[in-house]
């Protein structure tokens, strides 16, 4: 019983510090890049049980900062147009990329989620497939059916929290 209780304790943990359990986060990875839980660890720099602990809850925390950036750097990947359609050599280079990273970890370059839903953590990836002019655009073009994703597009063109 107290080990389920440290785990829902670890899991609300990182819903605070993460805004979701990282278990979700990383499930997310694994279907997006089509590679098991052990090759995602190999991509972030972490040992397979350690992540496989972090996912469950067994463990709160991710406690290097470079492992978490690269984790974030994954996340943002993802939007890459050849990785999100599933394009075999996109993907690869994307988790070679990563692999390969040696992200410098300060205060000031972790992503922060500034709104409730955290949508500004999404800017960052939107702006580098597109520039703000084709954001807008595709804003626009959006408006009609799906006008939130259409102001999402719009805050994240201009940066405004607004």
């Amino acid at each position: 019983m107290a080990e389920n209780s440290n785990v829902q304790r670890n899991l609300a943990l990182q819903r605070q510090w993460y805004g979701e359990p990282l278990g979700d986060r990383v499930r997310r990875l694994v279907v997006a890049f089509r590679i098991s839980q052990a090759q995602l660890a190999e991509v972030l720099g972490i040992s397979a049980p350690m992540l496989s602990q972090v996912m469950s809850g067994r463990r709160a925390k991710i406690g290097n900062p470079s492992v978490l950036a690269r984790l974030v750097m994954l996340e943002r990947k993802v939007l890459i147009p050849g990785v999100a359609a599933g394009d075999e050599n996109a993907i690869k280079q994307a988790l070679e990329d990563v692999r390969q990273s040696r992200p410098s970890v300060g205060r000031d370059n972790l992503p922060v989620m500034g709104s409730a839903n955290g949508e500004e953590a999404a800017w960052p990836a939107l702006r580098e497939v597109a520039k703000p002019g084709e954001l807008a655009a595709a804003a626009s073009l959006l408006e009609g059916r799906y006008p939130a994703l259409a102001q999402l597009l719009r805050r994240a063109a201009n940066g405004d929290p607004d």
